[in-house]
Protein backbone atom coordinates (compact mmCIF):
# COMPACT_ATOMS: atom_id res chain seq x y z
CA UNK A 1 0.00 0.00 0.00
CA UNK A 2 2.89 2.36 1.10
CA UNK A 3 4.61 1.72 -2.70
CA UNK A 4 1.39 2.36 -4.46
CA UNK A 5 0.88 5.11 -2.24
CA UNK A 6 4.57 6.50 -2.96
CA UNK A 7 3.80 6.06 -7.20
CA UNK A 8 0.63 7.86 -6.77
CA UNK A 9 1.61 10.84 -5.24
CA UNK A 10 5.00 11.48 -7.77
CA UNK A 11 2.81 10.78 -10.27
CA UNK A 12 0.58 13.58 -8.93
CA UNK A 13 3.23 16.15 -8.37
CA UNK A 14 5.10 15.88 -11.53
CA UNK A 15 1.73 16.36 -13.07
CA UNK A 16 1.04 19.46 -10.56
CA UNK A 17 4.66 21.17 -10.90
CA UNK A 18 3.95 20.73 -15.01
CA UNK A 19 0.62 22.88 -15.06
CA UNK A 20 1.91 25.43 -12.72
CA UNK A 21 5.17 26.14 -14.33
CA UNK A 22 4.50 25.53 -18.09
CA UNK A 23 0.57 25.85 -18.35
CA UNK A 24 -0.60 29.51 -19.17
CA UNK A 25 -3.60 31.17 -16.78
CA UNK A 26 -6.29 29.68 -18.77
CA UNK A 27 -4.71 26.40 -19.62
CA UNK A 28 -4.15 26.85 -15.60
CA UNK A 29 -7.49 27.81 -14.82
CA UNK A 30 -9.19 24.87 -16.87
CA UNK A 31 -6.90 22.04 -15.36
CA UNK A 32 -7.64 23.36 -11.56
CA UNK A 33 -11.21 23.41 -13.15
CA UNK A 34 -11.32 19.73 -14.13
CA UNK A 35 -10.03 18.91 -10.63
CA UNK A 36 -12.70 20.99 -9.01
CA UNK A 37 -15.60 19.16 -10.73
CA UNK A 38 -14.39 15.85 -9.92
CA UNK A 39 -14.00 16.54 -6.28
CA UNK A 40 -17.55 18.48 -6.62
CA UNK A 41 -18.75 15.35 -7.87
CA UNK A 42 -17.35 13.22 -4.92
CA UNK A 43 -19.33 15.70 -2.62
CA UNK A 44 -22.44 14.86 -3.75
CA UNK A 45 -21.69 11.70 -2.43
CA UNK A 46 -21.45 13.45 0.91
CA UNK A 47 -24.37 15.33 0.53
CA UNK A 48 -26.19 12.30 0.35
CA UNK A 49 -27.46 12.86 -3.60
CA UNK A 50 -27.70 9.25 -5.15
CA UNK A 51 -29.48 9.87 -8.59
CA UNK A 52 -26.87 10.98 -11.13
CA UNK A 53 -29.45 13.44 -12.65
CA UNK A 54 -28.91 15.28 -9.25
CA UNK A 55 -25.60 15.03 -8.40
CA UNK A 56 -25.26 16.32 -12.22
CA UNK A 57 -26.76 19.34 -11.58
CA UNK A 58 -25.09 20.15 -8.18
CA UNK A 59 -21.67 19.90 -10.10
CA UNK A 60 -23.35 21.92 -12.82
CA UNK A 61 -23.84 24.46 -10.01
CA UNK A 62 -20.14 24.48 -8.92
CA UNK A 63 -19.08 24.86 -12.90
CA UNK A 64 -21.55 27.89 -13.18
CA UNK A 65 -20.46 29.77 -10.06
CA UNK A 66 -16.80 29.68 -10.76
CA UNK A 67 -17.61 30.39 -14.84
CA UNK A 68 -19.17 34.01 -13.12
CA UNK A 69 -16.68 34.65 -11.26
CA UNK A 70 -13.55 33.96 -13.44
CA UNK A 71 -14.22 37.13 -15.20
CA UNK A 72 -14.08 38.97 -11.92
CA UNK A 73 -10.89 37.88 -10.79
CA UNK A 74 -9.32 41.29 -12.07
CA UNK A 75 -11.44 43.53 -9.46
CA UNK A 76 -8.84 42.53 -6.28
CA UNK A 77 -11.16 44.69 -3.96
CA UNK A 78 -14.59 42.53 -4.52
CA UNK A 79 -11.78 39.09 -4.84
CA UNK A 80 -10.15 40.18 -1.01
CA UNK A 81 -13.74 41.02 0.43
CA UNK A 82 -15.04 37.67 -1.22
CA UNK A 83 -11.54 35.71 0.29
CA UNK A 84 -11.92 37.42 3.83
CA UNK A 85 -15.64 36.08 3.99
CA UNK A 86 -14.28 32.49 3.33
CA UNK A 87 -11.62 32.49 5.75
CA UNK A 88 -13.64 33.72 8.25
CA UNK A 89 -16.42 30.38 7.21
CA UNK A 90 -13.31 28.65 7.60
CA UNK A 91 -12.97 29.92 11.32
CA UNK A 92 -16.63 28.61 11.32
CA UNK A 93 -15.81 25.75 10.53
CA UNK A 94 -13.50 25.15 13.52
CA UNK A 95 -16.46 25.28 15.36
CA UNK A 96 -18.26 23.07 13.59
CA UNK A 97 -15.38 20.70 14.03
CA UNK A 98 -15.44 21.17 18.06
CA UNK A 99 -19.19 20.87 17.95
CA UNK A 100 -19.30 17.25 16.18
CA UNK A 101 -15.98 16.28 18.27
CA UNK A 102 -18.33 16.65 21.23
CA UNK A 103 -21.27 14.91 19.87
CA UNK A 104 -20.23 12.44 17.14
CA UNK A 105 -23.46 10.79 16.98
CA UNK A 106 -24.24 13.76 15.03
CA UNK A 107 -25.83 14.21 11.83
CA UNK A 108 -25.70 17.23 9.70
CA UNK A 109 -28.63 18.35 7.12
CA UNK A 110 -27.60 17.89 4.22
CA UNK A 111 -28.60 21.12 2.85
CA UNK A 112 -25.69 22.41 5.20
CA UNK A 113 -23.22 20.09 4.03
CA UNK A 114 -24.41 21.02 0.19
CA UNK A 115 -23.43 24.90 0.53
CA UNK A 116 -20.31 24.06 3.01
CA UNK A 117 -18.90 22.15 -0.25
CA UNK A 118 -19.80 25.23 -2.82
CA UNK A 119 -17.46 26.95 -0.60
CA UNK A 120 -14.97 24.20 0.17
CA UNK A 121 -14.83 23.68 -3.71
CA UNK A 122 -14.81 27.13 -5.57
CA UNK A 123 -13.04 29.09 -3.06
CA UNK A 124 -9.22 27.42 -3.73
CA UNK A 125 -10.17 27.63 -7.34
CA UNK A 126 -10.49 31.48 -7.00
CA UNK A 127 -7.90 31.60 -4.64
CA UNK A 128 -5.08 30.10 -6.64
CA UNK A 129 -6.08 31.62 -9.63
CA UNK A 130 -5.98 34.99 -8.06
CA UNK A 131 -2.33 33.88 -5.90
CA UNK A 132 -1.18 32.86 -9.94
CA UNK A 133 -2.32 36.37 -11.39
CA UNK A 134 -1.12 38.86 -8.49
CA UNK A 135 2.28 36.77 -7.17
CA UNK A 136 3.26 34.64 -10.10
CA UNK A 137 3.45 30.44 -10.61
CA UNK A 138 6.60 30.28 -8.00
CA UNK A 139 4.09 30.92 -5.00
CA UNK A 140 1.24 28.92 -6.30
CA UNK A 141 4.03 26.05 -6.39
CA UNK A 142 5.25 27.02 -3.04
CA UNK A 143 1.92 26.33 -1.21
CA UNK A 144 1.30 23.03 -2.94
CA UNK A 145 4.78 22.38 -1.47
CA UNK A 146 4.32 23.64 2.23
CA UNK A 147 1.14 21.78 2.51
CA UNK A 148 2.88 18.85 0.77
CA UNK A 149 5.54 19.29 3.26
CA UNK A 150 3.32 19.74 6.36
CA UNK A 151 1.63 16.37 5.27
CA UNK A 152 4.79 14.57 5.18
CA UNK A 153 6.13 15.79 8.12
CA UNK A 154 2.84 15.25 10.15
CA UNK A 155 2.80 11.35 8.91
CA UNK A 156 6.28 10.43 9.91
CA UNK A 157 6.27 12.20 13.06
CA UNK A 158 2.85 10.68 14.10
CA UNK A 159 4.32 7.13 13.12
CA UNK A 160 7.43 7.38 15.07
CA UNK A 161 5.82 9.28 18.15
CA UNK A 162 2.06 9.73 17.76
CA UNK A 163 0.35 8.57 20.89
CA UNK A 164 -1.83 11.94 21.72
CA UNK A 165 -4.72 11.62 19.72
CA UNK A 166 -5.66 15.44 18.26
CA UNK A 167 -9.30 14.43 17.25
CA UNK A 168 -10.48 10.68 17.94
CA UNK A 169 -14.07 11.26 17.16
CA UNK A 170 -13.16 13.12 13.85
CA UNK A 171 -9.91 11.03 12.70
CA UNK A 172 -8.38 8.60 15.08
CA UNK A 173 -4.50 8.75 13.32
CA UNK A 174 -4.13 12.35 13.47
CA UNK A 175 -1.90 12.64 16.65
CA UNK A 176 -0.56 16.19 18.51
CA UNK A 177 2.87 14.75 17.73
CA UNK A 178 1.67 14.55 14.32
CA UNK A 179 0.92 18.13 14.35
CA UNK A 180 3.88 19.06 15.85
CA UNK A 181 6.12 17.12 12.84
CA UNK A 182 4.27 19.27 9.90
CA UNK A 183 4.90 22.82 12.35
CA UNK A 184 8.42 21.43 11.97
CA UNK A 185 8.55 20.70 8.20
CA UNK A 186 6.83 24.07 7.42
CA UNK A 187 8.80 25.83 9.76
CA UNK A 188 11.75 24.83 7.47
CA UNK A 189 10.18 25.06 4.65
CA UNK A 190 8.92 28.80 5.16
CA UNK A 191 12.63 30.07 5.85
CA UNK A 192 13.49 28.28 2.25
CA UNK A 193 10.78 29.97 0.78
CA UNK A 194 11.45 33.54 2.18
CA UNK A 195 14.92 33.29 0.52
CA UNK A 196 14.05 32.00 -2.52
CA UNK A 197 11.01 33.95 -3.29
CA UNK A 198 12.62 36.72 -2.02
CA UNK A 199 10.23 38.21 0.97
CA UNK A 200 12.99 40.24 2.37
CA UNK A 201 12.34 42.05 5.84
CA UNK A 202 8.94 40.67 5.81
CA UNK A 203 10.19 36.97 6.36
CA UNK A 204 8.77 36.80 9.81
CA UNK A 205 5.03 37.90 8.87
CA UNK A 206 5.73 35.31 5.66
CA UNK A 207 6.58 32.02 8.16
CA UNK A 208 3.74 33.24 9.96
CA UNK A 209 1.28 33.21 7.09
CA UNK A 210 2.73 29.93 6.21
CA UNK A 211 2.49 28.65 9.87
CA UNK A 212 -1.38 29.77 9.87
CA UNK A 213 -2.17 28.58 6.67
CA UNK A 214 -0.79 24.95 7.85
CA UNK A 215 -2.76 25.32 10.62
CA UNK A 216 -6.27 25.57 8.32
CA UNK A 217 -5.05 23.11 6.02
CA UNK A 218 -5.22 20.30 8.64
CA UNK A 219 -8.79 21.75 9.77
CA UNK A 220 -9.72 20.86 6.08
CA UNK A 221 -8.28 17.86 6.31
CA UNK A 222 -10.14 17.43 9.42
CA UNK A 223 -13.31 18.83 7.99
CA UNK A 224 -13.92 16.34 4.95
CA UNK A 225 -12.94 13.51 7.56
CA UNK A 226 -15.69 14.28 9.43
CA UNK A 227 -18.54 14.38 6.51
CA UNK A 228 -16.87 11.45 5.63
CA UNK A 229 -17.64 9.56 9.02
CA UNK A 230 -21.28 10.55 8.93
CA UNK A 231 -21.71 9.22 5.55
CA UNK A 232 -20.30 6.28 6.44
CA UNK A 233 -17.23 6.25 3.88
CA UNK A 234 -13.07 5.79 4.38
CA UNK A 235 -12.73 7.38 1.20
CA UNK A 236 -14.17 9.97 -0.87
CA UNK A 237 -13.95 8.10 -4.34
CA UNK A 238 -11.50 5.70 -5.54
CA UNK A 239 -9.89 7.55 -8.55
CA UNK A 240 -6.37 7.44 -7.55
CA UNK A 241 -4.57 4.23 -6.37
CA UNK A 242 -3.40 3.89 -2.69
CA UNK A 243 -5.06 7.81 -2.45
CA UNK A 244 -9.17 7.24 -2.55
CA UNK A 245 -10.81 9.98 -3.91
CA UNK A 246 -9.46 13.88 -5.33
CA UNK A 247 -10.87 15.02 -1.99
CA UNK A 248 -8.82 12.93 -0.32
CA UNK A 249 -5.68 14.93 -1.47
CA UNK A 250 -7.29 18.30 -1.85
CA UNK A 251 -9.06 18.80 1.41
CA UNK A 252 -5.70 20.25 2.85
CA UNK A 253 -5.36 23.08 -0.37
CA UNK A 254 -9.11 23.68 0.00
CA UNK A 255 -8.30 25.57 3.32
CA UNK A 256 -4.66 26.50 2.90
CA UNK A 257 -5.13 28.47 -0.52
CA UNK A 258 -7.35 31.21 0.72
CA UNK A 259 -5.82 31.70 4.02
CA UNK A 260 -2.32 31.85 2.27
CA UNK A 261 -4.01 34.34 0.21
CA UNK A 262 -5.25 36.50 2.12
CA UNK A 263 -2.19 36.14 4.74
CA UNK A 264 0.09 37.77 1.75
CA UNK A 265 -1.90 40.62 0.88
CA UNK A 266 -1.62 41.35 5.02
CA UNK A 267 2.39 40.60 4.39
CA UNK A 268 2.64 43.14 1.47
CA UNK A 269 0.32 46.31 2.61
Amino acid sequence: MLKQRVVTATILALLVIWAVLRLPATGFGLALLVIILLGAWEWTRLVGLAAPRDRGLYVGGVLLLILAIWPLLDHTALMSGLLSVVVLSWCGALLWLRYYAQRPDHQDRSLAIGIAGVIVLVAPWAAFMELRGEFGPSYVLFLFLLVWAADVGAYFAGRRWGQRKLAPAISPGKTWEGVGGAVMATLMLALVGAALLDVGARWPAFVMVCLITVGFSIAGDLFESMLKRQCGVKDSGSLLPGHGGVLDRVDSLTAAAPVFLLGLHGVWR
